[in-house]
């Protein structure tokens, strides 16, 4: 089992930015994908960008590319999404996820492993 905790969220104004960081724990997953989803009231999850523990690969969504940069810190076992610019429609709820199938989350928009979730508000 892998244990996943988001933090971080919060209220912020539009144009501002937000850190967030997902702390995982468990079994050995230096071989996992992590990656970072969203959801929005009324919408479907999706996918923002992954990483592999391994190499530092990373991939991300087209609407967050340049805006979003997801990291990761082996010694802490944290993974980070830095939010810049933020948009009223970046409003959502964060899942951090784990995956151990490559490219899964990107292909399939899921994951074996997810965090609880950290909401983000942006105002205008």
């Amino acid at each position: 089992q892998v244990q996943l905790v988001e933090s971080g969220g919060g209220l912020v104004q539009a144009g501002g930015s937000l850190r967030l960081s997902c702390a995982a724990s468990g079994r050995t997953f230096s071989t996992y994908e992590m990656g970072w989803f969203r959801q929005a009231p009324g919408k479907e999850r999706e996918f923002l960008a992954v990483i592999s523990w391994s190499g530092g690969n990373t991939y991300y969504r087209d609407s967050v590319k340049g805006r979003f940069t997801i990291s990761c810190d082996n010694a802490k076992n944290t993974v980070y999404l830095q939010m810049n610019s933020l948009k009223p429609e970046d409003t959502a709820v964060y899942y951090c996820a784990a995956d151990s199938r490559p490219r899964h989350m990107v292909l399939f928009n899921g994951a074996d492993y997810w965090g609880q979730g950290t909401q983000v508000t942006v105002s205008s």
